[in-house]
């Protein structure tokens, strides 16, 4: 079992770094959970994954509040407005499975990953977005809609999350970073209550990934501090590939 918790502990580290930068952790967390115990209950993993992911975002998001200003006015409505969001896309898989929306997903990873290509200037200073009145009610409709994605399907919200922050409120790549973690943060929470409240997590194995998760956390919010809008911009490509590889792979096999 030593062996098992240090191998799930590296990856959480590695997702927690992720996760800090511009999302996609799950894609770590995840797989590994499976790998490990291919036996246990897939809820129970979910949760374990969350309990990680939560601690990870929750420190990470306390980083970037310290060096950093949030935009609230933008980030706290959608935080809100996220939470309802996800119950109702996780309410909604007893109705449509998740894999029904995965043609649309990959299609939209690809218009954010050629985009963010083409534009080597996305998201590296402030400047003016697409929304410049009803800030609040566009961020609202924003949490909600990635909320519901989240609770729904959930691969590349994070991603979605900073595009979306950067293209329709005009933000740089590391605010829109650091607004995607406080969403996220409430996503992963409400996400967690579920699997606690009906299926429960396996609480060793999920400390010890989140205390790893923690440190990855902390590193990647450092690098994103320290490098700035560029970093991101080159993980948020990075992880928007593999994304499209993962979903094409599933997709077409």
């Amino acid at each position: 079992m030593e062996a098992e918790l240090l191998l799930l502990g590296a990856g959480a580290f590695l997702a927690g770094f992720v996760d800090a930068v511009v999302g996609g952790g799950g894609l770590i967390q995840l797989p590994l959970l499976l790998a490990v115990f291919p036996g246990a209950p897939i809820a129970v993993l979910f949760g374990t994954n969350k309990l990680s992911s939560v601690a990870g975002t929750f420190t990470a998001m306390l980083h970037y509040a310290r060096r950093i200003k949030i935009p609230k006015a933008i980030a706290v409505p959608a935080a809100i407005a996220a939470l309802p969001g996800a119950a109702l896309g996780a309410a909604a898989v007893s109705f449509l499975p998740p894999a029904t929306v995965r043609p649309l997903v990959l299609g939209l990873l690809v218009v954010v990953g050629t985009y963010t290509w083409l534009r080597p200037d996305f998201g590296r200073y402030e400047g003016h977005g697409l929304v410049r009145n009803s800030v609040r009610s566009v961020s609202v409709l924003t949490g909600f809609g990635l909320g519901f994605y989240d609770g729904f399907f959930g691969p590349g919200t994070g991603s979605f999350l900073v595009f979306a922050f950067v293209r329709l409120f005009g933000l740089d790549m590391v605010h829109a970073s650091a607004s995607a973690k406080l969403v996220n943060l409430a996503t992963n929470v409400a996400a967690l209550a579920f699997f606690l409240l009906h299926q429960g997590v396996m609480w060793k194995v999920g400390l010890v990934m989140a205390v790893a998760n923690i440190c990855g956390a902390q590193l990647g919010s450092h690098m994103t501090l320290k490098h700035g809008s560029g970093f991101v911009r080159w993980m948020l490509l990075a992880i928007v590939s593999v994304l499209v590889v993962k979903l094409s792979w599933d997709l077409f096999r």
